[in-house]
C-alpha cells in the first residue's frame, strides 16, 4: 500500500485521512499534541469539560459523507442536535435578537429594530441564496490551483459582489446601524473582518437557514474521537505527541517528515493540516520556495486572533442561552484596532458559549461550564500577554457580571486562559492568528495557498489556511477536494 502522512488532527487532517484511507492509502496522522483535535482539542479540568475551539456546526452533511462513504451511519457514532434559536445576539443598550429559522419571527424582530428594513430583509436573504449556490455549491468543494478555475468564475464573482465587502454588501439591504452590525458579524467566526471580508461569505445566513446549528451531544470532542475511530476501522491510525519539525523532500517531491524527535517517517504523499504559513515557512524552511518565500509569507494578511477564557461556576444560570454574541459599545472602531492599529482595546465584544444549557454531562451536578472569546489582534500588536492575560480576563469576568452572569466573580470554580501566544506556541500558528491568513478577496481562491501545493508534488494541504478557507464547512470542503487532485494509490 502506498503511504500517506497527514500533518495535524484537526477536523481538515482527520477528515483528509479518511478519505485517503478509503481510498486504499495507509495512512498516519501525526498530531503534536497530546491528543487530537487541533483547535477541537478538548480540555477536561475538575469535572467540567471544554471545547478548546469550535463549537458550532453548521454543515452536518459533509459529516454524514465521511461516515457513508466508509459504509457506516454519523448516528451510530455521534449525537447532532439541532438548536433552535441559533444564537442570542445582545446589543450594548440590552438588546436581545433571537436568530432562528423561524422566519415570520426574524421578520417580527427586524420590524421592530425598523421597520421600512423588512423588505431589505427579504432581498438580503436571496442575495445569500445566489451567493450561496454560486460561493459554496459551485466554487468552495473545487480546487482552485490553475488559473483557468478563477478566469471561469470571476464574472460570477464580479456579478454577485465578490469585490465588495461584507459590510458593504450588508448595507445595501438595511438602513438600521444595529441590523447592519446583526447581519455582517459573521466573518469574525472564521477570523475576517466584515469591512474587508469578501462579500462571498454573506452565503453564511442561507448556509445556516438551510442545515440549521447544530451541536454534538459530548461536545466537540465527541466528534473528533468518532472519526479518529472512523479512521482506525479503514486501517488509519493517530499518532499523538509526534510533532513534525520538517518535511522531507526528494528531488521535487514530499517523501517523509521528520519528527522533533529525530524520528523518519517515509511516505508518497504528504497532506499538511498544519497552518499553510508554518507549513511554508518551517516545514519547508530548508527547502527553495517559488511562491510562499519567507518574504511574501511575512507581506501576507493574516487573522486577527483569540483570547478565551474557559471557566466553570457552582451555579446555573438558566437565562443564558447556548450561543450568545455579547457586542461590545463599537463595532467599526473596534475593528479597526483589531485588523489596522493592531492595538489591544479596553472595550470589547464577547462570544460566550454555555455547552451546559444543552448538555448537564460537561459539568458538575448543579453547574455550568462556560467559554467566552474576545477577537484580538495578533502577535502583530507586539502584545505582551503573559502581563495583559490577567487584567484583560478580569475585564472580560467585569463585562459578563455586568450584563449575563451576575455574580460572577463568586461563583467561580476553574479558570484557564488562551491567549494568542498559546495560539502560536501551542497550535503552531503564525503570528498567533486564530484563523490563518484573512479571507480578503486577493487571499481567497486562487490566491490563497492552493490545496496542491505550488512547492513540491506529492505535497498537499487541507485546512483553515488553504481553500476554501475557515469553518468547519470550509476545512471540511479542503479535504473533499483532496480526492479530485491526489491520485488514486
Amino acid at each position: 500500500m502506498k503511504k500517506a502522512i497527514v500533518i495535524g488532527s484537526g477536523f481538515g487532517g482527520l477528515a483528509a485521512a479518511i478519505r485517503l484511507a478509503v481510498r486504499g492509502y495507509d495512512v498516519t496522522v501525526v498530531e503534536a499534541l497530546d491528543a487530537p483535535g487541533g483547535r477541537a482539542y478538548v480540555h477536561h479540568i475538575d469535572g467540567y469539560t471544554f471545547d478548546a475551539g469550535p463549537t458550532i456546526i453548521t454543515a452536518p452533511y459533509l459529516f454524514e459523507e465521511l461516515w457513508a462513504i466508509c459504509g457506516k451511519r454519523l448516528q451510530d457514532d455521534v449525537t447532532l442536535r439541532a438548536l433552535d434559536p441559533f444564537y442570542d445576539v445582545r446589543f450594548h443598550d440590552g438588546t436581545v435578537f433571537r436568530y432562528s429559522s423561524d422566519h415570520e419571527s426574524m421578520r417580527a424582530q427586524v420590524a421592530a429594530i425598523e421597520p421600512r428594513d423588512v423588505e431589505g430583509f427579504e432581498r438580503f436573504l436571496q442575495a445569500s441564496r445566489d451567493i450561496y449556490k454560486v460561493a459554496f455549491e459551485g466554487l468552495a468543494e473545487q480546487p482552485f490551483h490553475e488559473v483557468g478555475t478563477l478566469l471561469r468564475a470571476a464574472p460570477d464573482m464580479l456579478r454577485l459582489g465578490g469585490h465588495r465587502s461584507v459590510y458593504r454588501e450588508v448595507s445595501r439591504y438595511f438602513r438600521s446601524d444595529k441590523l447592519r452590525i446583526l447581519f455582517s458579524f459573521h466573518p469574525l467566526l472564521i477570523g475576517g473582518n466584515p469591512f474587508t471580508t469578501t462579500a462571498y461569505y454573506c452565503l453564511i445566513a442561507h448556509l445556516e437557514r438551510s442545515f440549521g446549528v447544530h451541536y454534538a451531544e459530548g461536545g466537540m470532542g465527541a466528534l473528533v474521537n468518532g472519526m479518529v475511530r472512523l479512521l482506525e476501522s479503514q486501517g488509519g491510525r493517530v499518532r499523538c505527541q509526534s510533532r513534525v519539525e520538517q518535511i522531507l523532500v526528494s528531488g521535487d517531491r514530499a517523501s517523509g517528515v521528520r519528527l522533533t524527535s529525530g524520528e523518519v517517517i517515509e511516505a508518497d504523499i504528504v497532506v499538511s493540516n498544519a497552518d499553510a504559513a508554518f507549513t511554508y515557512g518551517t516545514l519547508l524552511s530548508r527547502h527553495p520556495r517559488r511562491r510562499w518565500t519567507d518574504r511574501r509569507l511575512a507581506r501576507a494578511s493574516y487573522s486577527m486572533s483569540l483570547f478565551v477564557w474557559y471557566f466553570g461556576t457552582r451555579r446555573r444560570y438558566e437565562d443564558v442561552y447556548h450561543h450568545t454574541m455579547v457586542l461590545g459599545p463599537r463595532y467599526r472602531a473596534l475593528l479597526d484596532d483589531i485588523f489596522k492599529r493592531k492595538v489591544l482595546a479596553d472595550d470589547f465584544s464577547l462570544y460566550l458559549h454555555r455547552p451546559s444549557a444543552t448538555d448537564l454531562s460537561l459539568a458538575p451536578p448543579g453547574c455550568d461550564a462556560f467559554y467566552v472569546l474576545a477577537p484580538v489582534p495578533h502577535l502583530g500588536s507586539g502584545t505582551d500577554w503573559r502581563e495583559h492575560a490577567e487584567p484583560y480576563r478580569k475585564a472580560v469576568e467585569r463585562r459578563l457580571q455586568e450584563t449575563m452572569l451576575p455574580g460572577l466573580d463568586q461563583a467561580l470554580t476553574v479558570s484557564h486562559v488562551l491567549t494568542p501566544k498559546d495560539f502560536e506556541e501551542r497550535l503552531s500558528s503564525v503570528k498567533g492568528a486564530a484563523f490563518a491568513m484573512e479571507p480578503r478577496l486577493l487571499q481567497s481562491a486562487w490566491f490563497r495557498p492552493h490545496n496542491r501545493s505550488e512547492e513540491l508534488q506529492g505535497l498537499y494541504l487541507v485546512g483553515a489556511g488553504t481553500h476554501p478557507g475557515a469553518g468547519l464547512p470550509g476545512v471540511l470542503s479542503s479535504a473533499r477536494i483532496l480526492d479530485q487532485i491526489v491520485p488514486a494509490p
